[in-house]
């Protein structure tokens, strides 16, 4: 797979993505309440037309895309899992925290990953098979989770715009933590980048926000899993994702019993 191919194309998007930003843009609402703007569907045409281009063998799954019907996708092996804006809410508010996704899902798993974050010019980059990276002005650097010290508050990731019913009362069983805010999938991002130890959601997302993400987590060295301490898998035939745990630490989760906590808590 050409990574960097992937990567000009998630810069591309991004530039057509920071020219809607810089002006006074219109905000629609889709059918699901979730806002939409010009910069969505630019980005999703420039990522969906470069796929198919280059490889015009593997389909394209993309949030602002057309719907695939199960019976249809339930046949690809292999597919792109776009996108093309994630965290409208916050490049709606303005505060930068949105990104461009881009993940290839070869049978059910996300193999590689490609976050953009146009305001700060980084990108995070993953294949499971060889690793995670980051590239910014500084250079690229190999991104490696960072462990969980009992000495020390566990660092929670939380979504800045969606808040999740259940995470306050999840949050009283880890007696010692440290809440940081993020939108979009820059959560996925700090876990890998050994910024952030900790990431529960119970509340809805869909595939196409968490998948890019969880191949940059796991490439790290990290985990995700679904409340039954089961691998998160794509291409369902509801595309609507079920709760979910990302933590730098598979051992810790067993040793705390925080999966077996989080799912008495959906009960």
């Amino acid at each position: 797979m050409d990574i960097d191919f992937l990567v000009g194309v998630a810069k591309e998007a991004g530039r057509a993505i920071l020219e809607v930003y810089a002006t006074d843009f219109e905000v629609t609402t889709k059918q699901d309440h979730s806002p939409l703007t010009l910069a969505d569907m630019r980005s999703h045409t420039i990522i969906s037309a470069a796929l198919r281009q280059r490889y015009p063998q593997i389909p394209v799954l993309s949030e602002e895309g057309r719907e695939i019907s199960f019976q249809e996708r339930r046949q690809w092996d292999s597919f792109w899992l776009v996108d093309p804006l994630d965290g409208t809410k916050e490049f709606v508010k303005k505060n930068g925290e949105f990104t461009v996704n881009i993940a290839l899902v070869r049978e059910h798993t996300p193999v590689v990953g490609i976050i953009y974050i146009p305001v700060s010019d980084r990108v995070f980059v993953a294949d499971v098979n060889e690793g995670c990276w980051e590239i910014s002005s500084g250079g690229r650097k190999k991104l490696t989770v960072s462990p969980i010290s009992p000495d020390t508050p566990v660092r929670v990731a939380r979504s800045r715009s969606h808040p999740t019913p259940g995470l306050e009362q999840f949050l009283s069983l880890i007696p010692s933590h440290q809440l940081i805010n993020r939108g979009s999938a820059l959560k996925f991002c700090s876990v890998a980048a050994g910024e952030a130890d900790f990431y529960p959601r119970f509340g809805p997302t869909w595939e196409w926000d968490t998948a890019a993400g969880q191949a940059i987590v796991t490439a790290a060295g990290g985990v995700m899993l679904d409340l039954s301490a089961k691998p998160f898998v794509y291409n369902k035939e509801n595309l609507l994702n079920g709760p979910f745990i990302v933590c730098s630490s598979m051992e810790w989760l067993e040793k705390t019993g925080i999966l077996e906590a989080a799912s008495k808590l959906r009960e």
